[in-house]
């Protein structure tokens, strides 16, 4: 629970007797709006003294004897975890003490690389860059922190990016701690945050595969779409949905550029895989899909699947472009009108939003060649600002009243 949840679902909560306005307020109170800011500064704090110390460090790195250097790498990385376990045991400083490891997590990457570069040994294996993402999963667990969890997700990224980029090679293992070993952390403790957070890194490893691969980059929408399937498991909702939100943001910039442009002939050599594989996967994803809505009973955000059709098969031009333009607008008035069922406030600002995106991508693209340009935009900006009425009028309706 979080208190923006609590600010936006309390008023219904006392309407329906669940709580009493005193517990609506003592719910807030357990959420003060300086408490994550607060708790954000010694970790923030900690990063920046550290990037501080490499930067000096490195300055002057070639001017240190090796014994110097290689005592300077490890004391700072033992005196930060030590001061992080000082002040956690102390009690009172978690925040402090968490930022500390975090420091002495990326003292320990940066010492890896410092020696490497030492010893002529980074350019060649990738071996230590992944004990790095080790040593950051292993403390993710040990401390259970969302700050470390993110710090480990950034550092996977790092590893699979430096080794398919220098190393011209992809990281199974690097990968799979991201999938297993984050992914097992997060299942057991659910977070809307870590939901997202996890959710890009386990996206940006399948994006570099995909690449590392030279495959068709459709395949992508396969593993982003597992774990958008993966969230459909998950009996925590709100953790759920956040791990689903970077799969479909996704699928709508990927349908949203097809209907755009999607009439030059070079996207089908990018985008079209064999017919019956892709489908073929595409549709066993779907399946572990809708078994997870239908045991947690969500069979109503079936519609999140509009958004994989895959219409890049049909053939370049307006015919394409409009069936495009058709599924966006399908996608975005599902989006409303769930919202509107749930009197969820945010899902009937997506929703608009959506919209009124998907309006701009239709007439930008079947008026564009067609009108005066002066007349183009003046029309376009009457369309728009009426919409924008119209669905705003709409939201104020559909939304309860406020108690009072």
């Amino acid at each position: 629970m979080s208190r923006k949840l609590v600010e936006t679902e309390g008023p219904k909560w006392v309407a329906q007797g669940i709580i009493t306005t005193e517990q609506q307020q003592r719910l807030l109170a357990l959420y003060p709006d300086d408490a994550r800011v607060v708790g954000l500064l010694p970790l923030l704090g900690s990063l920046l003294v550290g990037l501080s110390a490499l930067s000096l460090i490195a300055a002057n790195w070639q001017d240190l004897p090796e014994l110097v250097r290689l005592l300077l790498l490890l004391g700072s990385m033992g005196g930060a975890y030590a001061a992080g376990e000082y002040f956690l045991r102390r009690g009172g400083n978690d925040s402090l003490g968490i930022g500390l490891i975090g420091l002495g997590l990326v003292l320990f990457g940066a010492g890896i690389v410092l020696t490497s570069q030492m010893y002529q040994l980074i350019g060649y294996d990738v071996t230590g860059l992944l004990a790095w993402a080790v040593a950051g999963t292993a403390l993710t667990f040990i401390y259970q922190s969302r700050f470390l969890f993110a710090l480990t997700a950034v550092i996977g990224g790092i590893v699979q990016g430096y080794s398919t980029g220098q190393l011209s090679g992809f990281s199974y293992v690097t990968a799979a701690l991201a999938v297993l070993g984050l992914g097992y952390y997060w299942w057991r403790r659910p977070d809307a945050l870590l939901g997202g957070i996890l959710a890009t890194g386990i996206m940006w490893q399948a994006g570099l595969l995909i690449d590392f691969l030279h495959t068709k980059i459709t395949w992508f929408f396969i593993p982003a779409m597992l774990v958008y399937a993966a969230g459909d498991w998950q009996t925590d909702r709100p953790a759920g949905r956040a791990l689903q939100a970077p799969p479909l943001v996704a699928a709508f910039l990927f349908t949203f550029g097809l209907a755009l442009y999607g009439e030059t002939d070079t996207y089908a050599g990018l985008l079209r895989p064999p017919l019956m594989a892709y489908l073929g996967a595409l549709l066993a994803v779907f399946a572990v899909s809708v078994a997870g809505k239908r045991v947690r009973g969500r069979l109503g955000s079936l519609t999140d699947w509009l958004l994989l059709l895959p219409g890049f098969y049909l053939p370049s031009g307006l015919a394409l472009a409009v069936a495009t333009l058709v599924v966006l607008y399908a996608y975005s008035g599902a989006v409303l009108w769930r919202a509107q069922q749930e009197h969820n406030a945010d899902r009937i600002t997506l929703g608009t939003t959506l919209f009124i995106l998907t309006t701009m991508a239709a007439y930008f693209k079947l008026t564009w060649a067609f009108m005066d340009k002066s007349l183009f935009f003046l029309c376009g900006g009457a369309l728009l600002l009426g919409l924008s009425w119209y669905l705003r009028r709409a939201a104020r309706a559909a939304l309860p009243p406020k108690s009072e």
